[in-house]
């Protein structure tokens, strides 16, 4: 898959393509739909698929102060949407001038004469353009589209917003039942003050933006996915009251885990169960004891 930043640098040798639009904050199961269609459309055609996307939730530019927080990072999503057989995918840098243009230019700029659409893909609440100008049925009047309904999982509509809900909230199977995966934490490994591993728990500290959804302060029961291979994990996420902790932070105890250092690695935090609230002990010896305890609860719920 090949990915350009901005319309101006394509210049396709493609006569036609189908093409599928949308922020894919999460690629969740509905924008896995979304994304599912417009390959096998493209394929049965035998043409590309393009994934047209920005390279920020447009609330950013349009409602600054009621933005969401993004579920995953731009490379997260980028990964997802690859793995979903996306030929091509296009980030639009989402600013003031793409805010104000209107449908009929986007669609004869960027979706006609840049990427070549023959048919397009998107969901039903979708729409574009200034004022968003470009709904459904503006856009199934000049194109052949295809509006897909939502997805529903049991009584519930699935959004970003009810996941970012469920995420908030500390509801990891609900955010699971969503997004069609466990919800994952990308991110760099840190140095840490080694609390942990004077308590007998070492941990694995993770850097995380404060631009991105994040769990309420407790502990849970996750998978996490490293370079030297993957463990079981009792995750803190919390201010750590107990030892008069200052700042948020994210501390895994990967369980057998062999003892290499992760500084500077990346690894893949999957969060499947919430275990308890965040807790203040009276003293370190209480919270080891803690520790233990829901480094076995954990252990009963993944493996």
């Amino acid at each position: 898959m090949l990915i350009h930043f901005g319309a101006d640098y394509i210049h396709p040798e493609w006569p036609a393509a189908v093409v599928c639009i949308g922020t894919f904050d999460g690629v969740h199961l509905g924008h896995q739909a979304l994304i599912s269609k417009t390959v096998a459309l493209a394929q049965s055609r035998h043409l590309p698929s393009v994934v047209l996307t920005f390279d920020r939730h447009p609330a950013e530019i349009l409602a600054p102060d009621h933005a969401p927080l993004a579920i995953n990072t731009l490379d997260q999503n980028l990964e997802l949407i690859k793995s979903l057989g996306a030929s091509l995918t296009v980030i639009l840098p989402f600013d003031k001038h793409l805010a104000n243009c209107p449908a009929e230019q986007f669609y004869q700029t960027i979706l006609k004469n840049t990427l070549h659409a023959e048919a397009m893909v998107i969901g039903h609440d979708f729409a574009f353009g200034h004022n968003r100008q470009g709904t459904p049925e503006w856009l199934q009047a000049r194109i052949e589209t295809h509006v897909l309904p939502p997805v529903m999982v049991s009584e519930t509509r699935v959004s970003s917003s009810q996941i970012r809900q469920a995420i908030q909230t500390g509801n990891c199977e609900l955010a699971h039942s969503l997004l069609g995966r466990p919800f994952q934490i990308k991110a760099p490994i840190i140095g840490g003050q080694q609390l942990g591993r004077t308590l007998g728990y070492p941990t694995a500290n993770l850097a995380r933006s404060s631009t991105l959804c994040s769990l309420p302060h407790g502990i849970y029961a996750c998978r996490a996915n490293s370079p030297v291979g993957s463990f079981t994990a009792a995750t803190s996420i919390g201010t750590r009251p107990t030892v008069h902790g200052t700042h948020p932070t994210i501390e895994a105890f990967l369980l057998d885990y062999p003892g290499d250092s992760l500084y500077g690695q990346v690894i893949e935090l999957d969060f499947h169960h919430r275990l308890r609230d965040e807790l203040k002990f009276d003293s370190l010896d209480a919270l080891k004891a803690q520790m233990a305890l829901d480094v076995k609860h954990t252990i009963s719920l993944l493996t």
